[in-house]
């Protein structure tokens, strides 16, 4: 009677679909830290820029109006008088035809606005016009 070694269907089978569960759920956390990751670069944009915008209030006396900062999503941010706001006004990590959006409100207010992926961030809000229908926004 002879011996056979090595593994049987089944147990292939069974390691093989193993690794296919445990390939499927590390893809599936990388996706997540990834949006995660867009989300927290969106953020610190946006605190950037609104640093820019104080610096300009304080050389102007009010905020910009809407079409002076949409002009300049992805260049360089001058002021009237010729100062640099910014050297490259950041545009969205993941798509550039979806910016950011800066509303003029009045001399003294603004609401500068970036689409979230996560939807579980906790300082995001629920906004229709974003596709992940979640936002976060900084005011003065």
């Amino acid at each position: 009677m002879k011996i056979r070694k090595g593994f049987t269907l089944i147990e292939l089978l069974v390691v093989v679909s193993l690794i296919g569960i445990l390939a499927t759920l590390v893809i599936a956390n990388m996706n997540s830290a990834r949006e995660r990751a867009r989300d927290a670069q969106r953020k610190s944009d946006l605190r950037n820029i609104q640093t820019a915008l104080r610096l300009y209030y304080n050389d102007e006396g009010n905020y910009p109006l809407k079409a002076v900062v949409d002009a300049v999503w992805g260049t360089t941010w001058t002021g009237t008088g010729g100062s640099v706001y910014m050297n490259l006004l950041p545009i969205d990590p993941l798509s550039p035809a979806q910016d950011y959006v800066y509303t003029y409100i009045d001399f003294d207010n603004y609401i500068l606005k970036a689409c979230l992926e996560n939807k579980s961030d906790d300082k995001g809000v629920v906004d229709g016009t974003c596709p992940s229908g979640y936002k976060y926004e900084v005011k003065p």
